[in-house]
């Protein structure tokens, strides 16, 4: 008997430690909070991308930890992702958010919900070898060989040139999605020419001391914008955290965060 009521209790310690462990790792349970789950790059600098601690950091890193900190009830956490897979982690509901660096577009609207509220203003510019100076504009890049990742806002404005004038752009697609390859295709010669953000371009040329420059006036200008899934969560979401986001732009906070980040201030009115 003494044996028997030893062993029960020994698998009834057992039993609570395991409990009190797993609430321990989860913060949902140990907070109370609901966790989501947002997904964003971790090799798009300054935006969002791993510092020489390992940690994940950026504008849209720190937009999203002031929207946590204004957000009762919910606690964020990150989960980094390839390009090529983030709007698939999306659809699984893997993560909850995405905070990429997105613009709006028609194809993308009909899949997925965007933020009402725009958090950053995105340029598109083209980057070509530095000292290379016969390129200045779209119509130059017919018949150049131009670096893309499927499915990015540039990509698909070079793929809405080609539509409307026949295909004469050259698109070399990048499996591995990061704008850091292209920029290294560029200047290895393997392409001719990229389309991307100067913020991020002036950012990866600094990190990796790339010969490679922007140039010309920039094509086209996006809001930049938070995407949720289409379903009831999604919508709960977009509706909690568009106020915080019109909040962040009125209380200076974003202009503040973009200026740190950016060297310049890029909010959307």
């Amino acid at each position: 008997m003494k044996k028997s009521a030893f062993v029960a209790a020994i698998g009834l310690s057992l039993v609570l430690l395991t409990g009190a462990l797993s609430g321990c790792s989860s913060k949902e349970a140990a907070s109370g909070d609901k966790v989501i789950y947002v997904g964003t790059q971790n090799d798009y600098p300054p935006f969002a991308f791993t510092n020489d601690k390992n940690e994940l950091t950026g504008y849209d890193v720190d937009v999203i930890k002031e929207i946590d900190k204004k957000l009762d009830g919910y606690k964020f956490e990150f989960v980094p992702s390839g390009w090529d897979g983030i709007f698939l982690a999306l659809e699984a509901n893997k993560i909850q958010v995405v905070a990429d660096e997105i613009a709006k577009n028609p194809e993308r609207e009909q899949k997925y919900l965007f933020s009402d509220e725009s958090y950053f203003q995105a340029q598109s510019v083209i980057v070509v070898k530095k000292g290379r100076t016969d390129i200045h504009s779209l119509k130059d890049l017919e018949g150049k060989k131009v670096a893309a990742s499927v499915g990015d806002s540039y990509t698909q404005l070079l793929e809405q040139y080609n539509a409307k004038n026949g295909n004469k752009i050259i698109l070399k697609y990048n499996d591995t999605g990061t704008s850091s390859d292209n920029l290294q295709d560029v200047q290895n010669g393997r392409v001719d020419a990229y389309v991307n953000d100067p913020v991020m371009t002036a950012a990866t040329i600094k990190k990796e001391g790339l010969q490679v420059e922007a140039i010309g006036d920039p094509v086209k200008t996006d809001d930049i914008n938070l995407v949720f899934n289409k379903d009831k969560q999604g919508e709960e979401l977009k509706a909690k955290i568009d106020p915080i986001i019109k909040e962040l732009k009125a209380d200076g906070t974003l202009k503040k965060l973009s200026e740190q980040w950016t060297g310049g201030e890029y909010i959307p009115q």
